[in-house]
């Protein structure tokens, strides 16, 4: 119990007050004892003293007188009071000569007894002596008495004179030793100071008794709630305010002791808060945590390690991530260890069933309070995924590139801003001659015409489609490929990927075919041009015979009719060469160029060009043409086969349906219309021929696929036709309209908008 409370406040309040309470007490008490008792003395002596010179006043009479009896006489009648014990006069030589003890008389007194000492200790004993220099006190049979040697000096009535034998030089004559008994006194004094013991023990247990109860109900109650609620701040009860109805400093400090709780409990709180939330954090973040200790053991784990690696049960790290038997040859953990630092390292390993994962290990350091490492912290990133994607990106990154180079096309990624070649596929080096080394850093452009590299440099950018276009090879020799193209991310770049077809040997077949079918056109139109050329032929003809006339005449030509045959001359070569020109133009091979085309200018060359076959045949054609009709990108010579082989399926339509009638004016026509919408232009070329029947439809751009009669009919007009069409990104459509024949809508796509527009 003493143990329990010898360290409280109390206990040491009580202890150190009561000691210094008691000391002043007992100080104040001695001090009134000492001061009573001396007093006490005093007086005694000073009555003893006054006593003595009573006695020798007494006795001066009888002593002057000489009389023995009477001095003997009057210290007996003296010494009969009870405090007097006894009264003896000794002389100089320390006889002592009177006593109220008659077996005293005559003995000697040593000078070295109590009574003599005091003065013939000294070489030369001093005539006077102090009061408390001539008393003694002695214990007689447990009694205590007081006594005091009073000196009897020398007087004019001792000496000198006749009767006495005293010199006047001598000062002492003898002494009077008188003790008294201080019973009494001593059982007052003994009273006394046991009263003031006792009333200073009553005030030391009435004070440490106050003092206690104060200090115990207004400073040690107090405390002690002070010190169980400061014990309950720990706890998960709430915080209770103390109430104190005291308005002193333990009041203040309850009411700042109250404050201090409120706030540490709020902290306690939101730190209770914060330790859930990292202790959530620390068990459900989504990559793996442990703990590990100097011996590499796992002393801590959160959910996702455990549900990757199972429980650990004291195991070390190596055992449980790796199913090792030694530590890794390259560890982080120990490399945190060595120089405190964090690592990060890639780790394999397998999880709880067996299944190999993969985890990038972060270590960081764990000091205690003293800054010494005790442990170290692994936060484990699952990357099995990212692995196992990796993988799958590496193997499809492999088939992406057999796939890339085995594309029998040639494959190029372009920097989007510059054209600059970013890579290609092994075709490239087969179609173009350039191997990946030479080419990759080019520009795109410069597999163009440098004429044309302006322009393509800007359709590159707009147009998902070109083509057919002329590029190209190493050789310098050219080729005809169609152009894909497809934006793209790169390397996180903006790109364009590139596909060529090279269409060299198809169009140059088809070029055989379109010539073959220009040569069959221009025989057909063989007689019709002859009679176109034999028109200016004819005038010709007469001209030079009239000429011929003249001079064999001798005749002269006026000169107004010389200008005018001039003239006739002049005009009809030129229709002749414009006729020859044409046909020439027509029947030469296209040489595949893209450029701005006017469609309305197309339809009205190809049908001048055709157009003495219609009128031979009494067609007439009705135009309906958009004079504000954009352009489109083509090559116009192409485009007016184009024409031209419709215009002659039309000839044929309306021929073959009104020939065993006889047609109006209005019976044998060919409509011919342009219009263009925000995005395309249209061409509609119709007939009034018998029209399309619908089972053969879906064979009219078939090639050699005809309804003509044998020998009057490839069957390769409107298949080239299509083929030329689609090289330019256009459609055709075959229909019949009522009240007319067939009709073909073709569209093309505005040259003046991108795509984007």
């Amino acid at each position: 119990m003493f143990n329990k409370y010898r360290h409280t406040l109390i206990m040491k309040m009580i202890f150190s007050g009561g000691i210094t309470l008691l000391l002043s007490i007992i100080l104040w008490t001695s001090f009134n004892v000492v001061f009573f008792k001396k007093n006490v003395t005093g007086n005694i002596q000073s009555d003893i003293a006054m006593l003595s010179d009573t006695v020798l006043l007494s006795l001066h009479h009888a002593m002057m007188l000489d009389s023995k009896e009477f001095i003997q006489n009057d210290i007996n009648n003296i010494t009969r009071q009870g405090d007097i014990k006894s009264i003896r006069i000794i002389n100089k030589k320390g006889q002592i000569i009177y006593s109220n003890d008659p077996d005293e008389i005559g003995n000697l007194i040593d000078v070295k007894s109590p009574p003599c000492w005091n003065c013939h200790k000294q070489d030369n004993p001093p005539d006077t002596m102090s009061l408390e220099q001539r008393t003694r006190f002695k214990t007689v049979n447990g009694k205590k008495f007081m006594g005091i040697m009073t000196p009897i000096p020398n007087s004019k009535g001792c000496a000198p004179g006749p009767c006495h034998v005293h010199s006047v030089n001598e000062k002492l004559l003898g002494l009077l030793d008188l003790e008294i008994s201080t019973e009494k006194k001593n059982s007052i004094l003994a009273t006394f100071e046991k009263a003031n013991f006792g009333i200073a023990m009553i005030v030391f247990i009435a004070t440490f008794g106050a003092l206690f109860i104060f200090a115990y109900n207004f400073i040690f109650k107090p405390i002690s709630r002070l010190i169980t609620a400061t014990r309950e701040f720990g706890s998960e009860q709430d915080f209770v305010e103390i109430q104190l109805d005291q308005t002193d400093e333990i009041g203040t400090l309850a009411e700042a002791f109250n404050m201090m709780g409120k706030q540490v409990q709020e902290k306690h709180r939101d730190l209770l808060e914060q330790k859930e939330e990292y202790r959530d954090l620390f068990d459900n973040v989504p990559c793996l945590v442990c703990v590990v200790d100097l011996n590499f053991r796992v002393i801590r784990h959160n959910k996702a390690y455990e549900k990757h690696f199972g429980l650990p049960r004291g195991r070390q790290c190596y055992q449980v991530n790796k199913n090792r038997d030694c530590k890794c040859e390259q560890c982080p953990v120990e490399r945190t260890f060595d120089d405190l630092t964090p690592h990060m390292s890639e780790e394999s390993g397998l999880s709880k069933t067996g299944k190999p994962i993969h985890w990038i290990v972060y270590t960081s350091p764990i000091k205690d309070r003293e800054g010494n490492i005790v442990a170290a912290m692994e936060m484990m990133l699952d990357i099995t995924r990212r692995k196992e994607l990796e993988e799958s990106l590496a193997a499809s990154e492999q088939r992406y590139h057999a796939i890339f180079d085995s594309i029998p096309e040639a494959v190029f990624v372009l920097d989007a801003e510059n054209l600059n070649i970013l890579n290609c596929n092994d075709p490239v080096e087969e179609i173009y001659g350039y191997t990946r080394k030479m080419i990759l850093g080019n520009s795109f452009l410069t597999l163009f015409r440098e004429e044309e590299q302006a322009d393509y440099e800007h359709l590159l950018k707009v147009k998902t489609e070109i083509g057919p276009c002329s590029q190209f090879t190493k050789s310098g020799k050219s080729i005809y490929v169609i152009l894909r193209i497809s934006p793209a991310d790169f390397d996180g770049n903006r790109t364009l990927i590139i596909t060529c077809s090279d269409v060299t040997k198809k169009l140059e077949a088809e070029q055989q075919l379109i010539q073959a079918s220009k040569m069959s056109t221009l025989g057909e139109m063989a007689s019709g041009v002859a009679h176109e050329l034999n028109q200016p032929l004819a005038i010709l003809k007469t001209i030079s015979n009239l000429l011929l006339r003249k001079a064999s005449r001798g005749q002269q030509v006026e000169p107004k009719i010389l200008h005018e045959m001039a003239e006739g001359v002049d005009t009809h070569v030129n229709r002749a060469s414009k006729i020859i020109d044409h046909m020439r133009e027509f029947g030469r091979k296209s040489d595949m160029k893209t450029m701005p085309v006017q469609v309305n200018d197309v339809l009205r060359r190809g049908f001048d060009f055709f157009s003495r076959q219609l009128t031979l045949r009494n067609i007439y054609v009705e135009w309906n043409l958009n004079s504000h009709l954009p352009i489109i990108m083509a090559d116009s010579n192409r485009l007016e086969q184009v024409v031209i082989n419709l215009l002659i399926n039309a000839r044929d339509a309306i021929e073959e349906r009104w020939k065993d009638a006889v047609p109006l004016a209005e019976d044998k026509k060919i409509y011919i219309s342009t219009d263009f919408t925000e995005k395309i232009i249209s061409i509609e070329i119709c007939d009034t021929g018998p029209g399309i029947p619908g089972h053969i439809q879906t064979r009219l751009f078939e090639p050699f696929f005809t309804t003509k009669d044998v020998g009057k009919g490839t069957g390769l007009g409107l298949s080239i036709s299509y083929g030329i069409i689609k090289d330019y990104n256009g459609t055709i459509v075959a229909s019949t309209k009522p009240d007319q024949g067939a009709c073909f809508t073709i569209t093309f796509p505005r040259g003046d908008k991108t795509e984007d527009d």
